[in-house]
């Protein structure tokens, strides 16, 4: 990158995802009928080759729900859940145990319920960040779909790889607040911009470019 990252500018790229997090928790809160909260424990940027470390072995199989960015930045947006997780998440939108993701098999109610949260969750954080940068940004229709992380990512990564090589991740974590405050889930956001849009957002931020 022709800019210089310093952990100033992930606070405030952090700063941007927790002010997202917080309309999606209230939307969530009224789709689930539960108190949910959300935060973003951190927000970094990664070397593609590292991406697959992200994933411990027993989440290599991960839902996914991706978006095309488009307007004034482009780029991917990917938001991924362990299956299991995803299961679980599904079963409490939808009030229904049977509903079921996985690799072989999947419920279509399943996938709409998970692509409406996915929804909510990118929406909420591009509208915070557009809200920031004063940059226009939209999102596509959901993309669905479940594989290793790896393999969804390369759908990315591969046209990304020859002009770019980190992204920005921004960790969310999904709280039920009622009773004990059972953890719902654990997802990653993956942001891919095209090639000059991450700098384009960092100027919008007040981020220098190097000399």
């Amino acid at each position: 990158m022709s800019r210089r990252i310093e952990p100033f500018h992930l606070d405030v790229l952090k700063e941007v995802g927790n002010i997202g997090a917080g309309h999606a928790a209230t939307a969530l809160s009224s789709l689930l009928d539960k108190d949910i909260d959300m935060k973003v424990p951190q927000v970094k940027l990664e070397p593609f080759h590292m991406f697959g470390n992200m994933f411990r072995e027993d989440m290599e199989n991960v839902a996914a729900i991706y978006f095309r960015i488009d307007g004034e930045v482009t780029g991917s947006m990917f938001f991924m859940l362990p299956v299991k997780e995803a299961n679980s998440f599904v079963q409490k939108l939808t009030g229904d145990t049977s509903q079921k993701i996985t690799v072989s098999n999947t419920t279509e109610l399943a996938v709409s319920a998970l692509s409406e949260a996915g929804n909510i969750l990118a929406g909420s954080y591009l509208t915070a960040l557009a809200d920031f940068t004063r940059l226009n940004l939209i999102p596509s229709p959901p993309g669905f779909a479940v594989d290793m992380a790896s393999a969804i990512l390369s759908y990315a990564l591969v046209p990304l790889s020859a002009a770019a090589d980190e992204a920005l991740i921004i960790e969310t974590e999904i709280i039920e607040n009622d009773r004990e405050s059972n953890k719902v889930l654990n997802g990653y956001f993956f942001f891919l911009p095209d090639p000059g849009s991450l700098g384009k957002i960092l100027q919008s931020l007040g981020v220098p470019a190097d000399e």
